[in-house]
């Protein structure tokens, strides 16, 4: 490490990732490339003081090797509602976390700039900045999992509300006469075309005796039929388990093309675990169903593509855009 910042490095900012299973840090140089990485389990169950805890740890172990005053900022992303105007989490609820003051916590912990963002604004800015949307003017990000996160960037900004994230996808209505969502409302994205709603109508399935292969491995357990279980059973031929998620995959596509008359981004994001275990079939759907959606003019005025970045995306689009927002502060 020391090698590198004698290599001409003036600067360094720390991403963070605060996920339901994991807190990652990791530490960038000028350019963004990764040069130091730390992950622990958030064990959210043990309260968000020991959650800020191993925030804490990880963040120290990444800067162990370089000055803190060549450190300029902390960038987080977390889900959950954010009040961005004071830092903090208003809830997190995978990890049961409650009006979690995080900036206030990071800065008078290592005095430096912090700026937290939604996990999916972040990841969406993360592969604006060096993944599959780098350089485009506008990126619409979508990321579907337990629920459907969104994400949008314009010509280097976020697009957010005076005090919160916004651009939340997942809640607008596909289907009205749909299942109620987690939200109270009926036909939301989230309630059609979620994992959760996918692994809810693939158990069905299972049950039925339409996907043996499922039934095996994962019986009707819902936090067993994973990204990776379901990709498998229809590498192994099981056509009812593909029609569900070919059928939620253009749920995903009507909601993009919505978005795109409102919003014509240049780029509809694919990003996630369901997304990297079956890219061809989202792709295929969220495409067709996007351009029946869209006004006819707006056809051929957008490309969608998946996400590369994998698990880094938040940690490093967290750590740039508090850079973003730290260097504008300084004009």
């Amino acid at each position: 490490m020391g090698g590198n910042e004698k290599n001409g490095n003036k600067s360094y900012w720390i991403g963070v990732d605060i996920g339901g299973t994991k807190i990652q840090a990791t530490l960038f140089g000028d350019s963004f490339k990764p040069l130091l990485s730390e992950r622990k389990k958030t064990k959210g169950q043990e309260g968000k003081e020991e959650g800020m805890k191993r925030l804490s740890e990880v963040i120290s172990i990444v800067m162990k090797n370089i000055s803190q005053d060549k450190v300029k900022g902390i960038g987080v992303g977390c889900a959950g509602p954010l009040n961005l105007e004071d830092g903090s989490i208003i809830e997190a609820p995978n990890l049961g976390w409650k009006n979690v003051p995080v900036k206030k916590f990071l800065e008078k912990e290592f005095k430096v700039q912090v700026e937290i963002s939604n996990d999916v604004d972040a990841g969406t800015y993360g592969e604006y900045k060096c993944g599959s949307a780098k350089k485009a003017r506008s990126v619409l990000g979508i990321f579907p999992g337990t629920g459907i996160g969104g994400g949008f960037v314009y010509e280097g900004k976020l697009i957010r509300g005076k005090n919160s994230s916004c651009m939340e996808i997942g809640h607008l209505c596909v289907m009205p006469s749909g299942p109620i969502c987690g939200c109270g409302q009926k036909g939301c994205l989230e309630a059609v075309a979620s994992r959760l709603a996918i692994a809810s109508n693939i158990a069905a399935a299972a049950y039925r005796g339409e996907a043996p292969s499922i039934l095996e491995e994962a019986g009707t357990d819902l936090k067993k039929i994973r990204s990776k279980v379901i990709a498998r059973s229809i590498e192994r031929g099981e056509k009812t388990v593909e029609e569900i998620v070919r059928r939620a995959a253009a749920f995903i596509g009507k909601a993009a093309g919505i978005a795109v008359n409102l919003l014509a981004p240049e780029i509809i994001l694919l990003g996630g675990g369901m997304i990297s275990a079956m890219p061809g079939i989202f792709l295929e759907e969220v495409k067709s169903s996007a351009e029946k959606t869209v006004m006819r003019s707006f056809r051929d005025t957008f490309k969608v593509v998946t996400a590369k970045l994998g698990d880094d995306a938040t940690a490093l689009g967290a750590a740039a855009w508090a850079k973003e927002v730290i260097e504008g502060k300084e004009k």
